[in-house]
């Protein structure tokens, strides 16, 4: 049974070779009277478009090697000239060094194609091979060297795809390309990278059906780079705000999973905790009114969480916390009612 990448092959040589055909003039064939096909035009032996179609068939047969050979002395000879067969040549050439084992060779015709003929036929080709290189590279597979793949090709591979998105901006391979960098990027644990991958996803595509999957991702991405109360928590406020802009574009899906309520529980918790120990580190530097301060902003700020608690707790202990004792009768006061009565408000602890 053929593998992915096999079919692959077999679709890309399929489409060069009817492009080739029609291009180049080749070989043409009808049907005759006793029903067989008859070739009625052929490209004269020896001329350029004869050169492209015994590459492609090489290529089409399995014999990278040669066609590979071919088709760099053919380049050898003309890429300096104006011949309108080079990029077509610059490309078989690739997808022969590419079939061959030498992608990152390949690489090398194909920046030629993009760089130089960004109006060709074959540019749209050129883009989609290379990014088929960067996604096996980030993949795993390894750069040659001294003969044996031991290089590593991630970084190719990443650059790769980032310039897949930059020259075909708003395309279905660049929305496919950056849905795939981020998702390398989160599967690494390279957070930062991830989350800013995944909002420029959503910034460039929009309407794409995967937006609500990116902006997930990405919620988990920052949550995920908190490493804890003694760190920087900017990644929490980004995912906070984050989860308010889920909530509004995806009501009935934030409703049904809960996912959105459970994540903002824990960064009201987490943020929480990360003041407390701010007020911690105040009340060993002996800073009473820096610690008194920020424990009642955690208390004000983040109610109902387990830090409050702790916050409240330390402040009562300290006695920077007081209640009024306005424990009056009707007989002291003829005038108070349940209606004007005050509600009694510790002190040190802002409304």
């Amino acid at each position: 049974m053929p593998t992915t990448r096999q079919l692959a092959r077999l679709v890309t040589i399929a489409a060069l070779l009817a492009h080739s055909s029609a291009n180049a003039q080749s070989s043409e064939f009808t049907l005759d009277d006793s029903g067989d096909w008859e070739q009625t035009q052929a490209p004269e032996p020896g001329s350029d478009a004869a050169i492209m179609a015994e590459a492609t068939r090489l290529i089409a047969e399995d014999k990278p090697g040669k066609a590979s050979d071919m088709l760099g002395d053919w380049l050898d000879k003309n890429k300096r000239s104006r011949n309108t067969y080079i990029p077509q040549a610059y490309y078989l050439h690739a997808l022969a060094r590419y079939n061959n084992g030498r992608e990152y060779k390949a690489l090398f015709d194909l920046e030629s194609i993009i760089v130089d003929y960004p109006g060709s036929e074959y540019f749209l080709k050129a883009v989609e091979l290379e990014y088929q290189i960067g996604l096996e590279y980030i993949r795993g597979k390894k750069r040659r060297f001294l003969g044996m793949r031991i290089e590593n090709a991630r970084p190719t591979g990443e650059e790769l795809i980032i310039r897949t998105q930059e020259r075909v901006p708003g395309s279905e391979l660049a929305e496919e390309a950056a849905m795939n960098l981020a998702d390398h990027f989160y599967q690494r644990r390279e957070l930062k990278l991830a989350a800013e991958m995944y909002s420029i996803f959503r910034q460039n595509f929009p309407n794409s059906p995967r937006v609500q999957r990116a902006m997930l991702r990405e919620i988990e991405a920052n949550i995920a780079r908190f490493k804890g109360p003694r760190y920087d928590g900017s990644g929490l406020l980004d995912a906070k705000l984050l989860i308010e802009e889920y909530q509004r574009k995806f009501p009935a899906d934030a409703i049904r999973s809960g996912i959105t309520e459970g994540l903002m529980s824990w960064i009201d918790e987490s943020a929480a905790q990360q003041i407390l120990d701010t007020a911690r580190w105040y009340l060993k530097v002996n800073d009473e009114p820096s610690a008194r301060f920020v424990l009642a902003r955690l208390v004000r700020r983040h109610p109902a969480t387990d830090a409050a608690d702790e916050a409240l707790g330390i402040m009562i202990e300290k006695g920077w916390i007081v209640f009024d004792d306005v424990s009056l009768t009707e007989s002291d006061d003829p005038d108070s009612s349940p209606s004007n009565t005050e509600t009694t408000q510790p002190e040190g602890v802002e409304p």
